[in-house]
């Protein structure tokens, strides 16, 4: 058998496989601009670079019910473990014991739709944070946990996607197109929405998000109606602490105007 035959045989052979394999849910197409060490597209904007700068610049305390800790923020910047350079680290004394929202971090900058990309490590087993989509909407960094409050989650929405998860002590990475709640005469009119990939496999379409979970302590609108009392003000991307070391880096962002329920991922 010649070899261009050959290798056009390998070639249809893997072809077939990988159809299957998205026919059958096992895998999907992953986008060049998503995954650990994804660059900033067009038109987005750094607000973390691992540096103690932009930190201090872009990122303050979220002063929700339970705060008790004090500027400058105490999270600590330490080198990689994997790679060069530094990173942050979310290990502020006041949230020892898992206390969520005493030392949470959130950007200064309020957002409404957007595209996210952010990179996480947890440090050890059982790690515990999460990505606060609008200071809103968690969405789970929880080592081990692959219920629907488990990693990779919208949480209390959806399944973890767990499959996607490459484990502790390894950078993993969300890319987040979200679309902010639409309201009509105060009242919302269509929830929140959002697609995401898990270090490069797409792992939530079109998602609703119904309401906050984790109440007044977890992020704004938590204490109205029970989680569901949602309100049209916009809100910061926040970083949860809870006594864990989990680690974050790289994480940019670029405004959009998604005026269709859509955020299949564009550019």
């Amino acid at each position: 058998m010649n070899e261009p035959y050959l290798c056009l045989k390998r070639l249809v052979f893997s072809a077939t496989v990988v159809s299957i394999a998205m026919a059958m849910g096992l895998a999907s197409p992953a986008l060049a601009e998503t995954g650990v060490g994804a660059k900033p597209i067009d038109g987005a904007t750094v607000i973390f670079d691992g540096t103690r700068k932009m930190l201090d610049e872009k990122w303050t305390y979220w002063k929700g019910p339970r705060f008790s800790s004090a500027l400058p923020i105490k999270w600590k910047i330490v080198d990689d473990p994997v790679d060069k350079g530094t990173v942050v680290m979310t290990d502020d004394p006041a949230a020892a014991g898992g206390k969520y929202g005493t030392a949470d971090v959130v950007t200064k900058k309020k957002y409404r739709d957007f595209r996210l990309h952010i990179e996480f490590l947890v440090v050890k087993r059982d790690g515990n944070s999460g990505v606060y989509l609008q200071n809103r909407y968690e969405i789970q960094v929880l080592d081990g946990d692959k219920t629907k409050h488990g990693m990779g989650a919208v949480i209390n929405e959806t399944p973890a996607p767990y499959h996607a998860y490459k484990g502790i002590g390894k950078w993993n990475a969300f890319d987040i197109t979200f679309r902010a709640a639409r309201f009509a005469d105060g009242k919302r009119s269509e929830k929140a929405l959002l697609s995401m990939f898990f270090n490069g496999i797409k792992v939530h379409s079109n998602q609703t998000i119904n309401q906050v979970w984790g109440g007044k302590n977890s992020g704004i609108d938590g204490g109205n109606n029970g989680g569901k009392g949602i309100t049209d003000r916009p809100g910061g991307l926040k970083l949860q602490c809870e006594g864990h070391e989990v680690l974050y880096r790289n994480i940019w962002i670029k405004e959009l105007d998604l005026t269709k329920a859509d955020t299949d991922f564009k550019k």
